[in-house]
């Protein structure tokens, strides 16, 4: 049966879009796939350790040399990089902190680039066949035109990370201005708020009634 991979990022356990987007997806999924599997990780609940010395090296020594926190590490890396290639299809739901991903993203990444694992000498990223679609959520606003339109700095490393690993055309979801109902200085945005976040969960039903409808 086919297998989603299920990633959260978001450090709110409530009242998160990207979470609330991510799951929305994952029952989408689910319902075109009865009987299909889904591997959930909450990055935020329970963090991968950052990448250390010994998680590094333990990737470039052979298994009988590496010390116990060396085979501890490659344990981790094998496991994280297990439920990717298990896995169909992937959806990250991750929000926006002060222009990137959130660290604990980043740690994970840290350990699922490994040589061996999730790429190989000549023949690159070993993630092929497989979609990943992030549905993303940002407080403010970073569309064409506004002041800070590029800094939100997500989609190009997401971009050049997974088409590293094989996956060549990563989807996105992108909601925004998601704190104008908690930062005073954003009141008057709550009804493009509200079209950002319904646009973003149009954009997730059409891509399973498209899937349906083939």
């Amino acid at each position: 049966m086919p297998t989603l991979l299920h990633l959260d990022s978001s450090m709110r356990a409530e009242g998160s879009r990207s979470r609330a987007l991510s799951a929305h997806f994952a029952a989408a999924w689910l319902k075109a796939n009865p009987g299909g599997d889904v591997i959930y990780r909450d990055l935020a609940a329970d963090p991968v350790p950052h990448l250390d010395q010994a998680a590094f090296t333990a990737n470039f020594i052979d298994a009988a040399d590496r010390t116990p926190e060396q085979r501890e590490a490659r344990a981790l890396a094998e496991t994280l990089a297990g439920e990717l290639l298990a896995a169909d299809e992937i959806v990250i739901g991750m929000p926006l902190y002060n222009f990137g991903p959130p660290s604990t993203f980043k740690a994970w990444v840290d350990r699922i680039v490994v040589p061996g694992l999730t790429m190989a000498p000549g023949v690159g990223g070993l993630l092929g066949g497989r979609t990943v679609t992030f549905t993303l959520a940002r407080g403010g606003g970073y569309g064409e035109g506004t002041p800070r339109h590029g800094w939100d700095h997500r989609a190009p490393w997401l971009r050049h990370v997974f088409t590293q690993l094989g996956i060549e055309d990563p989807r996105f979801i992108d909601a925004e201005l998601t704190l104008s109902r908690e930062n005073p200085a954003m009141s008057g945005l709550e009804p493009l708020e509200d079209k950002s976040i319904a646009d973003a969960y149009a954009a997730i039903d059409e891509i399973f009634s498209e899937r349906i409808a083939a």
